[in-house]
């Protein structure tokens, strides 16, 4: 079987589009006209009036390689430049936004079209490539419309259900269908395949990738990953119980990286987050907290699962104190806990002082990624260090080092990988917080500034 990610298509395939936005005033001028409703809008006209306004439409571009060892004459590596493209719906009204890890990798700028037919742009907040989804962050002040949450447990073969989507650059196309199948594993290729996917008639192209599979309530039931090559009407989403769940996942993740609470929640039937363990000696602990108690309120976030509890302290930064309000019995009580940063006891001494001394949480760039940044730049750096997140306040932070920026080098050295940091930071002359100057690659351009580095105490040895 083949299969293919619906987000990709080359700049030919759109050169007779001129992309619009839906829109439904006409639609409800009629209604308000007559003072009755039409028999023309059916629950699938009232289903994509609901969800429609929480569909983004994603733009970036990226390198697509392809192995030329088959063509007479070639050897290694083609890359072209490919405008990708995909979908998204948003989450939570600050402006999260759930779409497919292959939508976005290896994207350096994500452009977004609103439902409006505004544009911003979104940064990459956390993301499961194993799973394909990811989840961004809308440039702006919100808030964002966000989409009906249904369920994926009790679905019947032979509903009817909508896609919306980018397909082929036409922001919020709309088709509709039938879910076809049920628990369907699909290879995607010797490493990689989707799991109980829902299988659905509704027409799926590319740039549907990352977009809502709705019911006829218009309540989200699946993320559109996915379409069989050379068929038609087969196309397939995961389910949205399985998306909810690897996106709390990953944003609890997110958030361990960064700094702990201490505590370990499930969902309750009567909402918000029962505290089921608390580590001995952590701020939740320190404040209070027993288990069995629910959480019902961050700061001015009302908890209604542990996905909206993971989105609640997202935006918090390490030190922060954060309000929380819980129910133990029939009592409210308020208290108030604080986010430790995780890298005080990280056991990775590593990312302990890239933390402390740059402030940045780094990975490997990967030779995939460096091969594909040195063939768009026509360079030829050994590797890089992406960064994954900036920590307030830093030298980093100060210097306006952005996620998603590779770090070069340091001072004379390069930063090809984790080990080459290592020996950067437990230099000498790195220990007394020089005003040190830095390599970055930002989207196709090295940038170069100078930044001063935190000294690190005497008794902090390798």
């Amino acid at each position: 079987m083949g299969t293919a990610n619906c987000d990709l298509a080359s700049a030919e395939d759109l050169q007779s589009v001129t992309a619009t936005s839906y829109r439904n005033s006409a639609s409800e001028s009629r209604t308000a006209h007559t003072g009755r409703r039409s028999n023309r809008e059916t629950p699938t006209v009232t289903a994509i009036r609901r969800a429609a306004p929480s569909v983004v439409n994603l733009h970036g571009q990226k390198t697509i390689r392809q192995t030329a060892a088959s063509m007479a004459g070639a050897s290694g590596d083609l890359a072209r430049q490919v405008n990708g493209m995909g979908t998204g719906v948003v989450i939570d009204q600050r402006g999260y936004v759930v779409t497919n890890y292959h939508v976005v990798e290896d994207v350096y700028e994500i452009n977004v079209t609103l439902h409006d037919g505004s544009t911003t742009t979104a940064e990459l907040v956390a993301s499961d490539p194993s799973n394909d989804l990811a989840l961004v962050k809308l440039r702006g002040a919100g808030p964002y419309p966000t989409i009906p949450r249904g369920h994926s447990d009790d679905l019947m073969v032979g509903e009817p259900v909508i896609a919306i989507g980018n397909a082929f650059g036409y922001v919020h196309t709309s088709t509709t269908g039938i879910i076809s199948a049920l628990h369907r594993d699909i290879p995607v290729n010797e490493t990689q395949s989707y799991r109980d996917l829902i299988q659905t008639s509704a027409g799926i192209n590319p740039g549907n990738s990352g977009g809502p599979l709705l019911n006829i309530d218009g309540e989200i039931i699946g993320v559109n990953v996915a379409v069989r090559v050379g068929a038609q009407q087969i196309a397939f989403a995961i389910p949205i119980d399985q998306v909810l769940d690897t996106v709390t996942e990953m944003v609890n993740r997110h958030n361990d990286r960064r700094f702990v609470i201490g505590l370990q929640g499930q969902s309750y039937r009567e909402g918000g987050l029962q505290v089921v363990d608390l580590i001995d000696g952590g701020s939740a602990q320190r404040g209070g907290l027993k288990p069995g108690d629910r959480i019902m309120k961050v700061d001015q976030d009302r908890i209604n699962s542990p996905l909206q509890y993971a989105l609640s302290v997202l935006d918090a930064t390490p030190g922060d104190e954060l309000r929380v309000e819980f129910q133990r019995g029939n009592e409210t009580y308020e208290t108030f806990v604080s986010t430790v940063p995780s890298m005080q006891n990280s056991s990775d001494p590593t990312a302990a002082l890239a933390w402390q001394v740059i402030g940045v949480a780094v990975r490997p760039a990967g030779d995939a990624f460096t091969r594909r940044m040195n063939s768009q730049m026509q360079t030829n750096y050994r590797g890089g260090l992406v960064v994954t997140d900036v920590r307030p306040g830093s030298a980093a932070d100060e210097q306006s080092i952005r996620v998603g920026d590779v770090l070069l080098g340091i001072h004379s050295w390069q930063t090809s990988s984790l080990a080459d940091l290592a020996e950067i930071l437990n230099h000498p002359e790195i220990r007394q917080g020089p005003n040190a100057k830095f390599y970055i690659v930002r989207r196709d351009q090295t940038l170069y500034g100078h930044m001063q580095l935190a000294v690190q105490s005497s008794s902090k040895r390798r």
